[in-house]
């Protein structure tokens, strides 16, 4: 099989990465909107209380800073997917005519 990707499979890839880094960015809008919700309503019911609101900021934290590694830095396709990918496009060809 060539390794080298046509034309159509090249913007494809490029059309699925950016929707990656959409998806990171509008999970990163909505995780700093509730959680600046949740600091808000922690300051007016209970003001100098107990940071409750840290919990969630750090536990939400944690899985936006995996989001983010998987869309900017584990992006790569290692040979054993891209192998995958290849046999499934060939399955699909034959699939259809």
């Amino acid at each position: 099989m060539d390794n080298k990707l046509s034309e159509e499979e090249i913007y494809a890839e490029a059309r699925k990465r950016v929707e990656e880094k959409k998806g990171f960015f509008i999970h990163l809008i909505v995780y700093a909107a509730v959680n600046v919700f949740l600091i808000i309503i922690w300051a007016v019911t209970i003001p100098g209380g107990y940071p409750w609101f840290i919990w969630p900021l750090i536990g939400w934290g944690i899985g936006l800073v995996l989001h983010c590694l998987s869309v900017f830095v584990f992006q790569r396709r290692t040979g054993w997917e891209q192998r995958e990918l290849e046999k499934e496009v060939q399955r699909i060809k034959r699939e259809q005519g």
